[in-house]
């Protein structure tokens, strides 16, 4: 019988945030033209850019967390806990770091900068839930239905 996991043994099986960050991203960027075309028509060129950095900065963001998740998943699972919470606050600290950095300058509007990483971060979460399995069989991504074809 093997041994049953422990909170020291590192995690087996796919490496499910990659394959959840990816998919969010890939879904997500169809939308990313439209957000700056918003962003643009209401705040002109200035606007465009600050939302095109927001949507950089969310994707990065979600990048590193996948990237962090399954660095930590294969050492341990009591590090991938740690590295869940720590991971978060310091991407946190990462995202208000990247916007006060460029606050001051002169392409920089916060409106649209900070509407575009909450409705991007929030969006692409939500959306993905829809794709989401959370089952032992698929862990990462539901399965897609079988078409009704007719025979």
């Amino acid at each position: 019988m093997p041994d049953a996991p422990t909170a020291f043994a590192p995690a087996t099986g796919p490496a499910v945030e990659a394959v959840l960050t990816r998919d969010m991203i890939r879904r997500g960027l169809p939308a990313a033209p439209v957000l700056v075309a918003l962003a643009g028509l209401v705040w002109g060129l200035d606007g465009a850019l600050s939302a095109l950095y927001g949507i950089v900065l969310v994707v990065a963001n979600l990048a590193l967390s996948a990237a962090l998740l399954v660095w930590a998943a294969r050492i341990s699972l009591a590090l991938l806990m740690g590295v869940a919470l720590g991971g978060y606050l310091l991407r946190l600290a990462l995202v208000f770091a990247a916007v006060m950095l460029v606050r001051t300058a002169g392409w920089v509007e916060l409106w649209p900068l900070g509407l575009t990483i909450i409705v991007t971060h929030l969006g692409l979460l939500f959306w993905e839930t829809r794709y989401v399995s959370a089952s032992l069989a698929f862990p990462a991504l539901r399965p897609p239905r079988p078409s009704k074809s007719k025979e």
